[in-house]
């Protein structure tokens, strides 16, 4: 729901696409909080946006001058530059002023996405970020952290997965604050982990057993559409598995050290805090 839809002298509205998503309701909230006129970009939203109806995009743009992108499922499903392209296109016409792009490590057609933004004609921010600490807490894996039993695929590779708050105070930043335009900040956690550390992690924040059992890619992929998860988180998960954890992103960025002025939250911190809250100690 949207507290402030209309722009003030002071404050100019800010659009936040994926308003009901991990980021979005993060970003949301704190824009709010810093009393910044908010219009949510969610299908649910008035006026609605849908990713997938362009005609619903120009109603959003409206009165705007800055913007959060956000696309869903991932910026690497066949058709998001297209779509990029035709909502910037737009979002120059409504006089926005500037974008804020979220985008992932290691993916190609992410990268192509960000050359859209990068080639806008207006001020951009591109926030590229490593997986989340919270798919184990809000995304697909939560029940899995539930079980005890990890089931994924077969990967040693380890990854800094970073913080979805961490995320979202940099996003926020570059919405409200001088300095960011031009800037590409490649958010990451403090250290890396592979899925043996995370169970590892996930177990001595709950003080109970949680293992990581690893399962051929194709199982995992199957096991996930028999879940009766929607074909493109499907689609999403079988890319993301086969192709970023390959090794290219094994390593530690310091974008949220440059955009914010102090260190990532750990994944330990993580894992305490949302032990606390009871939802991991509810078996599936």
């Amino acid at each position: 729901m949207n507290t402030h839809d209309n722009a003030t002298p002071n404050h100019e509205l800010v659009l936040v696409l994926g308003a009901t998503g991990k980021t979005g309701r993060r970003i949301v909230s704190s824009l709010q909080n810093l009393g910044v006129p908010v219009r949510s970009g969610s299908r649910t939203a008035t006026p609605a946006f849908d990713w997938n109806n362009s005609s619903t995009w120009d109603a959003c743009l409206a009165g705007v001058t800055r913007v959060y992108i956000n696309y869903a499922p991932d910026l690497a499903m066949p058709g998001a530059t297209d779509a990029i392209g035709e909502l910037v296109r737009r979002a120059r016409m409504a006089g926005v002023k500037h974008l804020v792009l979220l985008s992932g490590r290691g993916e190609e057609e992410a990268q192509a996405c960000e050359a859209v933004i990068k080639n806008s004609g207006v001020d951009w921010t591109i926030v590229r970020a490593s997986w989340f600490n919270q798919n184990f807490s809000e995304g697909a894996f939560v029940e899995m952290v539930q079980a005890g039993r990890l089931t994924l695929p077969d990967v040693s590779t380890p990854e800094p997965y970073v913080d979805v708050d961490d995320i979202a105070d940099v996003v926020v930043a570059a919405l409200t604050q001088p300095g960011h335009a031009g800037e590409l900040y490649e958010v990451t956690g403090p250290r890396m982990l592979t899925l043996t550390d995370i169970a590892e992690e996930l177990a001595a924040a709950t003080h109970r057993p949680i293992a990581y059992f690893p399962v051929p890619h194709e199982a995992f992929v199957e096991g996930v559409a028999q879940s009766g998860a929607p074909q493109d988180v499907v689609w999403m998960l079988d890319y993301l598995f086969a192709t970023v954890l390959d090794g290219r992103n094994a390593y530690i960025a310091d974008g949220v050290q440059r955009a914010l002025g102090r260190k990532p939250k750990d994944f330990t911190d993580y894992a305490k805090e949302i032990a606390k809250t009871g939802l991991w100690s509810n078996a599936a």
